[in-house]
């Protein structure tokens, strides 16, 4: 017996990420009460998504093209390379910041306990970037959980065999948090890495 069309729906958008059983029939309810046209556009997207989106030759991100938009643009600076967990993070830094250097996406964070290496990570590619010279300085811009502070600390040593620059984004009190709301990790991380005011 063929599977039932609706509980396939329901089912197939169960896969996306914080979609559980309520959510995937909330979805599924209002394409088809209210915007099935809608739905028939998001198929098509989805469709297309899958055959054409792929990496990014250069930095590993997203793209339908096989260098994407920020390495084929030259007004952005191959001197800097901003290295990346996710492509969510490239497209936060490129909504909240002017930074107007490339990037490099590693995919996930090194992990021996999960079997992640570098090679899983591409950092045979980085190291290649790093040697042929264009690139002066690295963003380390991993997460700073336990993975995240060890792959920095690996790109460190990375970037040191090439006499490449590393600086690490800024962590510590949020703007606008106030001292006795702040967590004690992130009140000591904040401390050990205080900046001299000009």
């Amino acid at each position: 017996m063929a599977a039932d069309p609706f509980d396939e729906l329901l089912e197939k958008l169960r896969c996306l990420p914080g979609v559980g059983a309520r959510s995937a029939q909330r979805m599924a309810l209002h394409l088809l009460e209210r915007d099935r046209d809608g739905g028939r556009r998001l198929a098509r997207a989805l469709e297309t998504a899958m055959r054409d989106i792929q990496r990014c030759k250069q930095c590993r991100n997203f793209t339908a093209s096989e260098i994407c938009r920020v390495c084929s643009d030259d007004r952005r600076s191959p001197k800097t390379l901003c290295i990346v967990e996710s492509p969510a993070d490239v497209l936060a830094i490129e909504a909240a910041t002017g930074y107007q250097g490339r990037y490099f996406v590693l995919l996930g964070r090194l992990s021996p306990l999960d079997g992640i290496g570098p090679k899983d990570l591409g950092l045979d590619e980085l190291g290649r970037q790093l040697a042929d010279g264009a690139v002066e300085e690295i963003v380390i811009a991993t997460n700073t959980t336990v993975e995240g502070e060890a792959t920095a600390h690996y790109l460190c040593e990375m970037a040191a065999r090439h006499s490449v620059r590393v600086s690490r984004l800024a962590q510590g009190v949020p703007l606008g948090g106030e001292l006795e709301h702040t967590d004690q990790s992130t009140l000591a991380h904040a401390f050990s890495s205080r900046q001299p005011m000009a």
